[in-house]
């Protein structure tokens, strides 16, 4: 079975890697910043919102960094890490454990997949704003 699971994660973690490097996470983080930011989103959270769902060693990166700019304390750690535990790296699931067992139609689980995502980075907002805010 890994042999099976290496060319996915090998893909996914390439792909990631690249996107971010490439700056793909901070230009969309840059042309979603006015849209989210009048709806309460930070703007210093979209990177790690946008690379949850892709890689969650990228996101550790980005968690790590938010806290050491900002301070453990701060609301933005603390809701970045409230982010961090209520989302999953769906692309990675997708990629990694369907393709190990030859599930080829992953269509309704993506979306499925995003939409909890996006529901638990809004949840993680709204609660941290409320609790710390």
């Amino acid at each position: 079975m890994a042999l099976r699971i290496v060319p996915y994660l090998t893909a996914i973690l390439v792909g990631v890697r690249m996107f971010r490097e490439a700056g793909g996470v901070e230009l969309l983080a840059q042309g979603l910043a006015p849209i989210l930011g009048p709806l309460g989103v930070p703007a210093d959270l979209l990177p790690l919102i946008l690379v949850r769902p892709l890689s969650g060693g990228a996101t550790t990166g980005l968690f790590t960094e938010l806290v050491v700019r900002f301070g453990a304390d701060s609301l933005i750690a603390r809701t970045a890490a409230t982010i961090y535990g209520s989302t999953e790296t769906t692309f990675y699931v997708l990629a990694v454990y369907f393709g190990s067992v030859g599930i080829r139609k992953g269509r309704h689980a993506l979306a499925t997949g995003l939409v909890a995502d996006a529901a638990g980075a809004i949840a993680s907002i709204a609660i941290c704003r409320w609790l710390f805010g």
